[in-house]
This record gives C-alpha cells, sequence and structure tokens, in this order.
C-alpha cells in the first residue's frame, strides 16, 4: 500500500466505489508533473525536447508490459478504455477490409464499451453479432463459446472481470478454443489489470485493454496491447503516431501516470495485495451478515469474482434508497456506468436475477487505502441505515 494517502480522501465518506474511478497515487502525480511543467517536447520531433519525451514514452510502454506480461507485441495509448475496447474490436474486424459477412462473439454482461462496439460492427458493417448468455454466476460457458463459432467469425471478445459483480470468466479456455479454430481473442481487462496477476502468455489472448483510472493513474489514459501478428485498421488515421494505430501527439504526461501506476501495481502485488484486499472484502462481507442476518447474498461468483469486489443484495431496501440514507459510505448501486438510473443492473437481469433483489444490490469495491477501520465503520453505517429504513 503506498505510504502517501490523497488529499481526496483525507476528508468526507469511507470511499467504497474503487471498480468506478480510483484516486491517482501521489507517486504517480510526482511522475507526471515534469512532463507537464518541463519536459514538453513532441515526441516525433528529433531534437533534444522531443527525444526526453519519446524515451519517456517508450519506459511508459515497457512498464505496461511488465505488468501484464508481454514480453513482445506492443502498447498502444488511448484515451480511454472504451477507445481501447473499439480499437480492438472494429479494428480487429475491419482490418481485412471487407466486413460484411464476418463473425463476433461476446457474452451478456459485457461493459457497455464492448457492447456497443459490437453492435456498431452489426448495425453499420453488416457483421453478425452473437451475445452469449451467462449462468446464475455471471460465468460464460467455453462449450458455448465453441459452439458459436464458425468459419466467419472474426473475433472472440470477452471480459476477465465483470466492473460490477468482479465475476471471472474462464478467458484462457475460451482462447484456447478460439485460437484451435484460427480465430483471435480480445480480453477487456479494465477491472482485473493491478487486482489480480495478469498474463498475456498465460490468457492466451491477442488483444488486451487496460485502463488507467481503474488503476490509480488519471483518467484519459489507457492502453491496448496488441499481440504479434494481430492487425488492426486504426480508428483515427492522420499520422504514424501509435505504430500508425492512433493519430494525434501522444500525451505524453498521462502515458508516464500510466506507466508508473502500472509499476507500483506490480510491486503491490507481489508483495501481496490481492490477498489484503481479499481479506478486507470478506471482512466487510461479513460484518453485513452478522449485522443483517439473512438480509444479505452475494450477486455473481462467490470464489472466481475479483478479490475486492462485493456486490451484495440487502433484502427489504432499494439500493438508491439505502446509499442516499447513508451518506457516510461512497458506493455504487449497480454500476457506476449508470448510477442515477432506477431500473435494474443489465448485468444482474442477464444473470438471472430477480428484479426486486437486482434493486437491492449495492457494488462495494475496497482499494489501496481502505483499511479495516474503514472496512468496520462502513459496514455499521450500512447496516444502521439498512434497519432504520
Amino acid at each position: 500500500m503506498s505510504v502517501r494517502t490523497p488529499q481526496g480522501l483525507a476528508e468526507g465518506p469511507i470511499y467504497l466505489d474503487y471498480n468506478a474511478t480510483t484516486p491517482v497515487d501521489p507517486a504517480v502525480v510526482e511522475e507526471i508533473v515534469p512532463f507537464l511543467a518541463e519536459h514538453f517536447g513532441n515526441p516525433s520531433s528529433s531534437y533534444e525536447f522531443g527525444r526526453v519525451a519519446k524515451a519517456a514514452l517508450i519506459r511508459a510502454r515497457q512498464q505496461v508490459a511488465t505488468l501484464i506480461g508481454a514480453g513482445d507485441g506492443q502498447v498502444v495509448f488511448t484515451g480511454s478504455g472504451s477507445e481501447a475496447d473499439a480499437l480492438a474490436i472494429r479494428g480487429a474486424v475491419l482490418a481485412g477490409g471487407r466486413a460484411e459477412g464476418r463473425h463476433v462473439i461476446t457474452q451478456a454482461t459485457e461493459h457497455p464499451a464492448v457492447l456497443a462496439a459490437c453492435a456498431e460492427l452489426r448495425d453499420i458493417h453488416g457483421v453478425e453479432v452473437t451475445v452469449l448468455p451467462v449462468d446464475g454466476a455471471g460465468v460464460l460457458d467455453p462449450d458455448a463459446v465453441e459452439a458459436a463459432l464458425t468459419p466467419a467469425t472474426a473475433l472472440v471478445t470477452v471480459m476477465l472481470a465483470n466492473n460490477e459483480t468482479g465475476t471471472l470468466q474462464p478467458v484462457a479456455e475460451i482462447a484456447r478454443r478460439a485460437h484451435a479454430r484460427g480465430v483471435p481473442v480480445h480480453c477487456d481487462a479494465a477491472q482485473a489489470v493491478g487486482k489480480i496477476p495478469v498474463d498475456v502468455s498465460e490468457l492466451g489472448v491477442d488483444l488486451l485493454t487496460v485502463v488507467g483510472h481503474k488503476m490509480y493513474a488519471p483518467k484519459g489514459i489507457s492502453a491496448l496491447w496488441v499481440g504479434p501478428g494481430t492487425s488492426l485498421r486504426p480508428l483515427v488515421g492522420g499520422g504514424g503516431q501509435e505504430s500508425g494505430l492512433r493519430a494525434g501527439t501522444e500525451n505524453v504526461a498521462y502515458a508516464v501516470g500510466l506507466g508508473a501506476a502500472a509499476e507500483l501495481a506490480g510491486a503491490a502485488l507481489a508483495r501481496g495485495e490481492s490477498q489484503r484486499l481479499a481479506a478486507l472484502r470478506d471482512r466487510l462481507e461479513h460484518a453485513l451478515e452478522h449485522g443483517l442476518p439473512g438480509r444479505v447474498s452475494v450477486n455473481g461468483h462467490v470464489e472466481q469474482r475479483l478479490p475486492n469486489t462485493a456486490n451484495l443484495t440487502i433484502a427489504g431496501v432499494r439500493a438508491l434508497d439505502l446509499l442516499a440514507a447513508c451518506p457516510g459510505v461512497a458506493a455504487s448501486a449497480g454500476s457506476a456506468c449508470h448510477a442515477g438510473l432506477d431500473s435494474p443492473s443489465p448485468v444482474l437481469t442477464a444473470m438471472g436475477v430477480p428484479g426486486d433483489r437486482a434493486m437491492s444490490a449495492v457494488r462495494l469495491s475496497v482499494g489501496r487505502w481502505t483499511t479495516e477501520v474503514e472496512v468496520d465503520r462502513a459496514a455499521r453505517l450500512l447496516t444502521s441505515a439498512a434497519v432504520g429504513l
């Protein structure tokens, strides 16, 4: 855990929404500032200012690649995870030119950015899209993926960890079966990277999305790892930046921040961060179960999930009402991407969770600066609010 706590966490409610976004680590800020205030050069320039910026980009790519076990391939910096997903999905399917008649496979609980990219391929380019169902725990069956593969399948895209429930998908097995049929695989690992060890070689994927603001870097910087031999059509044409895959002068400062965050994440994982997060999550769940006996149930897979994530239904209260009555805790009712919508989560609905149970689901996610004291206090506050409603 970082020694210094971000200033934004010093006051205010207990922050249990690390899956929505993370505070920027003060050590990351320190790495970024010189590239805002001093090292302003364009990496494409050949003089000293440009060379400094280019060297910083190279180092940042290496740091990201190291975190995800990528010894080869390339790291392409993007402005968001949604952009990285779109580049991977649209770029892979459109790389060969004509896309009509091609086929893409995904699953029902993917991030909206993935589903939107697939829908665009279908609506604009005539690509057939198969959206496979998941089971009650939110897990996709590799047999279903294999059965859906056709000679026209151009890509399988499956997330590693769900942003709402934390459920982990059997990506390695899915990739093995897809590759046996010559089909490349994209994995949105936005929620997983930094929370659990992620290795592209072990997963066997061809494309992998990394998101900065999910791992203590700023918003506005993400990356797509592109495996060797994987062809993509860029979303934005123009200059030759990012190996021709994303035109526009690079955001060097934020790329440096993502690289620094990747290095910090790797060090934290080596110190046992996954185990620390799991202990905090379990402590929180047990405290709520003790304070609200018979009313708390887990949504998603109980074991195959992110160590920091608890998606819990608290029977008898609507999640939005509970959080409104508990201002001392910052958490989400369902997906942060759908905050404010008083309707069941599409993820939970796809898992077959009944509407009343889905409407009572709260996502609690711990992170780098969460402590046992905070977890205990949050459990007391949430319990008191639930009893009072």
